[in-house]
């Protein structure tokens, strides 16, 4: 999964540093001599869980492919502030026209790698597993996912042909039509692949027996307060796998977890995460 998940790693950063410019980067070809050579460290300056370093090392190797990148530890490591946990040498105007993508790059996916460890570490001992979701930043979805792997999450759909999510929308439109849950199940079924997982999202106990009933392999209880999951993952008694989502925070997670749901999954992974301070220091 690693691998495919950085698949498509260069194009991607090809077009953050067109983005950039760095290749008129004005500042540094204006004042910094192409002869000169320097050495920057990068550096944790906030506790966190690092993940980027692929992704940083193309930067660096786009730029100038002459420098060298030194990675000290690896992706998934817990950072301690003031930990120096890789270098770059080279040429110094190569390094500091690569210096702000690989930052953007490396603070925004060990944000996301440090939310997930925050989760998956507050549910440890309880069997239930956080998972991601599709609330993601447009063409960074690889790379965000990646990060939450680096983190000790669990990744969900990767895409819309990633498996059968019946959502809310999906129901209200068929439901208007005069479809029964089971019929919405059943034709999910015939139009997908064998073996297929089916899921399908309910937002109480009475639509939750429905499901179950129709066959869904996994039930996403929607907005449910602690009470209601407990009387849904009942009532479902393990004959399909639960998904409890919906405003869910690391405060909450823990309660949520202790319900007995199988998963929990978590937008705030990827949509809303603070970035780690990180920086590059020039020697």
């Amino acid at each position: 999964m690693t691998a495919d998940l950085l698949a498509g790693l260069a194009e991607t950063v090809g077009r953050a540093l067109v983005e950039d410019a760095a290749d008129h980067d004005m500042t540094t070809q204006g004042l910094i001599s192409p002869s000169m050579q320097g050495k920057g460290e990068l550096l944790a300056k906030a506790d966190g869980v690092l993940a980027g370093l692929p992704v940083a090392r193309e930067v660096f190797a786009q730029v100038d492919a002459g420098l060298t990148f030194t990675p000290l530890l690896t992706d998934g490591s817990a950072l301690v502030h003031g930990t120096v946990f890789a270098t770059v040498s080279g040429s110094l105007a190569s390094i500091l026209s690569g210096e702000r993508v690989a930052l953007n790059f490396l603070q925004h996916l060990s944000g996301i790698a440090t939310a997930a460890n925050a989760y998956a570490q507050a549910v440890s001992g309880t069997g239930t597993v956080v998972l991601d979701t599709r609330k993601t930043t447009p063409g960074l979805r690889k790379l965000e996912k990646y990060a939450v792997g680096m983190g000790g999450a669990t990744n969900h759909r990767m895409d819309l042909s990633d498996g059968v999510l019946i959502k809310d929308n999906h129901l209200q439109a068929l439901r208007g039509q005069g479809w029964s849950t089971v019929r919405i199940l059943e034709q999910a079924r015939t139009a997908s692949p064998i073996s297929t997982t089916v899921e399908v999202e309910v937002t109480s106990v009475v639509e939750a027996r429905e499901a179950i009933e129709a066959g869904a392999d996994v039930i996403l209880l929607d907005n449910m307060s602690s009470a209601e999951l407990r009387e849904a993952v009942a009532v479902i008694g393990g004959r399909c796998k639960t998904e409890a989502s919906g405003g869910i925070t690391l405060e909450t997670v823990r309660q949520v977890a202790e319900t007995g749901v199988d998963y929990i999954s978590v937008g705030a992974l990827t949509h809303s995460v603070k970035a780690l301070d990180i920086s590059l220091e020039v020697l």
